[in-house]
């Protein structure tokens, strides 16, 4: 058990780059192809990419502090609306985009922490 979990975290490190950099350039294109979920709505979009970044970074670093990799993450999101205030990449910033990918981050770190819960209990048996 304790291979799958190892193999689980480092796949999840792996895809957060690519997560990440998907993110951050679909964030700041000036016109963003369009996607499937782009029905859902923005808030649900953000919502989505910060959920899914939030969980890939809690299950595949899963020694890092929570509050750190919240808080990074969340800076992340602020710095996205600054960066979408320049005139010319003609995005929309709204500082209620940075409170929906914040409430994810927080939604998220729930999932996280029962994985990390379930990880170090699997451990300890392993160590009795």
């Amino acid at each position: 058990m304790q291979r799958l979990i190892d193999l689980t975290s480092r796949v999840a490190r792996f895809a957060f780059w690519p997560a990440f950099a998907f993110a951050l350039i679909m964030a700041v294109l000036p016109k963003p192809p369009s996607l499937p979920i782009d029905s859902l709505g923005d808030k649900f979009a953000h919502m989505l990419a910060f959920f899914t970044l939030s969980l890939l970074a809690g299950v595949g670093w899963p020694r890092a502090s929570l509050l750190r990799a919240a808080l990074w993450l969340s800076v992340v999101g602020a710095g996205i609306e600054v960066v979408q205030l320049i005139p010319f990449l003609h995005r929309d910033s709204d500082w209620r985009d940075w409170v929906a990918d914040s409430a994810a981050i927080l939604v998220a770190m729930v999932p996280v922490t029962g994985f990390r819960w379930f990880a170090v209990s699997r451990a300890e048996s392993g160590k009795a």
